[in-house]
């Protein structure tokens, strides 16, 4: 029996507010995220599962969007619980079995990347024990049901197409609905903001010790979501979002004046990933150091991969100067 969904917003401690969480009520009955691994976030979420005649003990199936905390971190609350089969994007599976020491190498990764980019040595051990501290909102959770592209995923008595959109992290998957083109996207796609493609390390890959370059596999994303025939995207914050194309189309464009800008700023003289952020941003490019720097990052590699932007080392740190 195929049921409603409902939108539960549930508190988190970051920046860009209440996470969206919803309940599928047929069968199975469905969780789409989880909210963060917070005491405050429990209670809300229970009350909002009761607001429907739910408990998390009556939760048959956890489905997670994509790898951040603020959407798995109660994951292994909510599937012990509920016994609920957990799925996500396969290549997640022993991220989310060993989280605490990948959530470890994660911020160790970060931390070289900031190195790497001009962060100052004070701020990234600052950033890097707060960055600890986070940890704690996370979670980890063993997946039962691993998603791949094409899979079919049965929710709330639904039929959804499983489709994977990595950018905003290496494990973002969506899920489209053909028989009413409803997309509940998670990250993918936000109404009120630019989600943002935040530099990670690769879920498949050997580390090499080489960043990846999100931003573009953001965009090829965004690039095939754009085709697709979508009545309305369910996104993982704010309001529901009725005009894909228009919305996706605004973002490319908000992506060439970011390009151009740096182009700008980096022609009198090579600069560092973080002194252009903290001439775009001023001080938030210190308190979010990692945040601005994946975004100047980004739109660096669309620029070198363009041909207008060459990269050079100057005593371990890159700077970047037009080609």
């Amino acid at each position: 029996m195929s049921g409603e969904i409902h939108r539960l917003r549930i508190p988190t401690p970051f920046a860009v507010g209440r996470v969206n969480c919803y309940l599928l009520t047929g069968d199975p009955l469905t969780l789409v995220d989880t909210g963060p691994n917070s005491g405050t976030s429990l209670d809300l979420l229970e009350r909002g599962l009761a607001e429907h005649g739910v408990t998390i003990e009556d939760l048959e199936l956890v489905v997670l969007t994509h790898q951040h905390m603020d959407h798995e971190g109660l994951l292994d609350i909510v599937a012990r619980r509920s016994g609920a089969e957990v799925a996500a994007f396969a290549p997640l599976r022993p991220w989310l079995a060993e989280y605490s020491s990948n959530a470890a190498e994660d911020d160790a990764f970060a931390q070289r990347v900031m190195r790497r980019n001009g962060v100052p040595d004070d701020i990234t051990t600052v950033l890097g024990v707060v960055a600890s501290a986070y940890r704690a909102y996370g979670s980890r959770g063993e997946l039962t049901r691993p998603l791949r592209q094409d899979d079919t995923l049965t929710m709330g008595g639904r039929e959804f197409t499983v489709l994977e959109r990595p950018g905003h992290s290496p494990s973002d998957i969506v899920f489209w609905e053909p028989a009413s083109e409803l997309l509940i996207g998670g990250d993918h796609l936000l109404g009120h903001i630019s989600s943002n493609a935040l530099i990670t390390r690769s879920l498949t890959d050997e580390q090499t010790g080489e960043r990846g370059r999100p931003l573009l596999d953001y965009i090829a994303s965004l690039q095939a979501t754009r085709e697709m025939a979508i009545s309305e995207i369910l996104p993982g914050h704010g309001d529901p979002v009725p005009n894909h194309r228009e919305l996706i189309d605004e973002r490319m464009r908000l992506h060439e004046r970011r390009a151009a800008k740096i182009l700008r700023l980096i022609e009198p003289q090579a600069l560092s990933a973080h002194e252009i952020a903290i001439l775009m941003w001023g001080n938030v490019a210190v308190t979010q150091a990692y945040l601005t720097l994946s975004e100047v990052l980004g739109h660096i590699d669309l620029l070198m991969r363009e041909g207008r932007v060459v990269e050079i080392e100057d005593d371990a740190v890159l700077r970047f100067c037009p080609a």
